[in-house]
C-alpha cells in the first residue's frame, strides 16, 4: 500500500514552516488555506473556479454530508471527487464542530454523539467507528477523527473530560482504518490550559497519527489567549507531521498562527463575508454596500491578481451587491478566495526567503493603516 500521506519541511524561518503535503490525489504546498465546501461546494464558485484562486486542497464536511446526500447516494455515484468534480484532495471535518455549534439537539456519552438532525428532527449516533465509515464513503484524502469540543470559558473538570474521551475515540479511529483509506488527523483539545493541551498532544502523539489539528479556539477566547495557547501548543506537535488549526480564518489570526508553525487553515470567513458584500483586502476590510464606493472605479484591491479586480470596478461590485444580484455575490467570494491564498502564498515565498518577520510586520501595517482615500 502506498503512504497515506506525506510531508516535508523544506525551509523554517523562526517558527514558521513551509513545506509541501502530498496525498494519494496530489499534493499542496504549505502554508495552506482550504476553502470550506460544506457540502461538496464551495458557495457560488465552480470547482474550477476555487482551483483557479490557488486552492489545491477544499474541506467539506461528514455532518452535512451524512444527512444529505447521505452515504448510500455518496456509494452510489463513487464519492464525493466524483459526484462535484473535484479532482485534488478533500479534507473532511468529523462533525465534533456540528455539535459543538448545534449543542442543544446533541448529547455526548462514552459510546459516541446522539443526535438529532437540525434539518428534520431524526436522530442518529455517531460513534467514532461509524464517523471513519462515513469519511470513506466521501472518499477523504484527510480524515478527521471525532472528537468533543466544549465551548469556552469551560471549568477544568469539563475540559479533562473532553480530552480524556477525545484520546480514546481517537485511538478507536485508529482500530477501524483500512488500507484503502485516507490519511487521519488527531484533534488535540484542551481549551486555554495550556497544560491540559499539552498532556493531549502527549496523548495523540503516542498513537501515531498523519497529522495533528489544534482545535476548540476561536470559539469565544480573546485573539491574545489563542496566540498564547499556540505559543505552546503549536512546537509540541510532532515537527515531522502536518499542523492544522481548525476553523481559524481572520487573516491576522492565520499569519500569527504560521509565525507560531502551524500549517494548515480552513474557514467560512471568506465565503461567508462576501454573501454579505464584506471583502479582504491588502489594506483592511471592505464594505462593498458603502455609498462612498458608488463611483469608485477602481479594482476592489489594487495588485489583486483574482478575476474580480481584474475585470470590475468596485463601483459595479457595489451596484451589484446593493442590488441583490448573485453576480456580485460571485465575484465578491472569487476575490476574498483569492486574497486567502495570497496571503498564505505570500507567507510560504517570506518563509522559503529567510524574510517571514519582515513580512508579517508588512501585512500588519497594511491593514491597520486602512484606506487612505
Amino acid at each position: 500500500m502506498t503512504e497515506r500521506l506525506v510531508f516535508r519541511v523544506d525551509a523554517v524561518d523562526g517558527q514558521a514552516r513551509a513545506g509541501e503535503v502530498v496525498t494519494r490525489r496530489g499534493a499542496f504546498a504549505t502554508p495552506a488555506f482550504m476553502p470550506v465546501g460544506t457540502l461538496g461546494t464551495v458557495k457560488t464558485a465552480s470547482p474550477g473556479e476555487v482551483e483557479a484562486t490557488g486552492a489545491r486542497i477544499i474541506l467539506a464536511n461528514t455532518y452535512h454530508l451524512f444527512l444529505r446526500p447521505g452515504t448510500a447516494t455518496l456509494d452510489a455515484v463513487g464519492g464525493l471527487h466524483r459526484f462535484m468534480r473535484w479532482s485534488g484532495p478533500i479534507l473532511t471535518d468529523s462533525g465534533g464542530y456540528q455539535f459543538f455549534s448545534l449543542s442543544r439537539l446533541a448529547k455526548f456519552a462514552e459510546e459516541g454523539v446522539t443526535f438529532r438532525s437540525h434539518l428534520d428532527g431524526t436522530a442518529h449516533l455517531f460513534t467514532p467507528e461509524r464517523v471513519i465509515e462515513v469519511q470513506r464513503s466521501i472518499g477523504s484524502d484527510i480524515m478527521m477523527v471525532l472528537d468533543q469540543c466544549p465551548a469556552l470559558p469551560a471549568e477544568r473538570r469539563t475540559l479533562e473530560e473532553a480530552v480524556d474521551r477525545s484520546t480514546r475515540w481517537a485511538a478507536r479511529s485508529l482500530a477501524v482504518r483500512a488500507d484503502g483509506d485516507g490519511a487521519m488527523f488527531a484533534i488535540a483539545q484542551g481549551g486555554t490550559d495550556v497544560s491540559l493541551r499539552l498532556r493531549h498532544v502527549e496523548q495523540l502523539s503516542e498513537l501515531g497519527f498523519d497529522g495533528y489539528a489544534i482545535g476548540g479556539l476561536a470559539v469565544g477566547e480573546a485573539p491574545e489567549e489563542m496566540y498564547a495557547t499556540l505559543d505552546a501548543v503549536a512546537p509540541a506537535l510532532p515537527a515531522t507531521r502536518p499542523r492544522y488549526l481548525m476553523g481559524v480564518g481572520r487573516p491576522e489570526d492565520i499569519v500569527e498562527a504560521i509565525a507560531r508553525g502551524v500549517d494548515m487553515f480552513d474557514c467560512v470567513m471568506p465565503t461567508r463575508n462576501a454573501r454579505n458584500g464584506g471583502v479582504f483586502t491588502r489594506r483592511g476590510r471592505l464594505n462593498m454596500r458603502g455609498a462612498r464606493l458608488a463611483r469608485d472605479e477602481r479594482p476592489i484591491d489594487e495588485g489583486c491578481r483574482c478575476y474580480t479586480c481584474m475585470t470590475h470596478s468596485r463601483a459595479y461590485v457595489h451596484h451589484l451587491i446593493r442590488a441583490g444580484e448573485v453576480y456580485g455575490i460571485r465575484l465578491t467570494t472569487l476575490h476574498n478566495l483569492t486574497y486567502y491564498q495570497d496571503v498564505v502564498r505570500g507567507a510560504r515565498e517570506a518563509v522559503l526567503e529567510g524574510r517571514f518577520d519582515a513580512w508579517r510586520r508588512a501585512q500588519h501595517a497594511g491593514w491597520e493603516a486602512g484606506e487612505s482615500s
